[in-house]
C-alpha cells in the first residue's frame, strides 16, 4: 500500500477518549472507515454509536492481532495520565505491543504524544512518550508524530495552527484541531516522516494542509529522534528493556540504526 493513498480502514486507539472520539468523527467526515479498539464494548457503544468496535487491550499483545488485521492506518491517541509506571506500560508499552502485533504489515501511523515529550526540564515529566516515538521511528513505518499543546487552553479566536519543531514551543490548542490534524496527516504526503509540536495562535485556521506540513523538516533517516529534538536523552543510556524493544522492532521490520 502507498503510504499516502488508498487509506480507508483506520484502527483508532484511544477512541473513547476526548481526542479519540473527535478523531473518529474527523475520519468519518473525510470518508474513512474508523475501527475503534476498546476494552469495554458496552461503554464504547454508548460513546461511539454506529462505529465498528473491536475488543482489545494495549497491555495484552495477543488481543491486538485481530484488531490490526487489514487496516490501512493507525491513529494513536491513547494516554495513561501522569503516573510514570502507567506511562511505561500504556503510553510506551502500547506502541510496542501494537508494532509487534502487525505481523509484517506496514500501515500508515499517526501518533499523538505531548508537547513536553522531549522536555526533561519539566517537573514530573517522564521520557516514556519520547521512547514510544523512538519505537515508531525505529520500525521504519510511514508515520507522523503530533505533539499537541495543552488541551483547550486556547481562546475561541485562537484558531491559527502553529506547527513547530525542536521542543521549545509552549501553548494550548482546541481538541478538535488536534483530532483533525491527526487525520489530515494520514492523507498528506507532506506530513510523512515528520514530528512536530502543535499549538494555536490568534487568527483563523489555515486551509492549505499540504503547505502547513510541507514547511516542516523531515526526521533524519535512520534516527530514532525527531529532526530538531534536544540531545538530552542519549540512546546509549536508555534502559536495557528499551534497547531490547528497539532491537526487536528493528528486527521485525528489517530496519537498522
Amino acid at each position: 500500500m502507498s503510504p499516502t493513498q488508498n487509506i480507508t480502514d483506520i484502527l483508532m486507539v484511544g477512541a473513547t477518549g476526548s481526542i479519540g472520539r473527535l478523531a473518529v468523527a474527523a475520519a468519518q467526515r473525510h470518508g474513512l472507515h474508523p475501527r475503534a479498539l476498546v476494552r469495554d464494548v458496552r461503554r464504547a457503544e454508548r460513546l461511539l454509536p454506529g462505529v465498528e468496535l473491536v475488543q482489545g487491550d494495549l497491555e495484552d499483545p495477543a488481543s491486538l492481532r485481530s484488531a490490526v488485521r487489514g487496516v490501512d492506518a493507525l491513529v494513536l491517541t491513547h494516554g495513561s495520565g501522569s503516573n510514570p509506571d502507567a506511562r511505561r506500560r500504556v503510553d510506551y508499552g502500547g506502541v510496542r505491543n501494537l508494532l509487534q502485533s502487525l505481523d509484517g504489515a506496514r500501515p500508515r501511523v499517526a501518533l499523538m504524544t505531548s508537547i513536553y515529550a522531549t522536555r526533561s526540564d519539566i517537573p514530573g515529566n517522564s521520557p516514556w512518550k519520547r521512547r514510544s516515538e523512538r519505537l515508531l521511528r525505529a520500525s521504519g513505518l510511514p508515520y507522523t508524530i503530533v505533539r499537541p499543546g495543552w488541551f483547550d487552553n486556547a481562546g475561541p479566536t485562537q484558531r491559527r495552527l502553529v506547527l513547530e519543531q525542536g521542543g521549545t514551543v509552549d501553548g494550548g490548542i482546541a481538541r478538535d484541531q488536534i483530532a483533525d490534524t491527526l487525520i489530515r496527516s494520514l492523507l498528506s504526503s507532506t506530513a510523512l516522516g515528520k514530528t512536530f509540536e502543535l499549538i494555536a495562535a490568534e487568527g483563523e485556521e489555515q486551509s492549505d494542509w499540504a503547505e502547513l506540513f510541507g514547511a516542516l523538516k523531515v526526521d533524519d533517516s535512520g534516527s530514532v529522534d525527531g529532526v530538531l529534538d534536544p540531545a538530552d536523552l542519549a540512546f546509549e543510556a536508555e534502559p536495557q528493556e528499551v534497547l531490547a524493544d528497539l532491537n526487536t522492532v528493528r528486527s521485525l521490520y528489517g530496519t537498522s540504526g
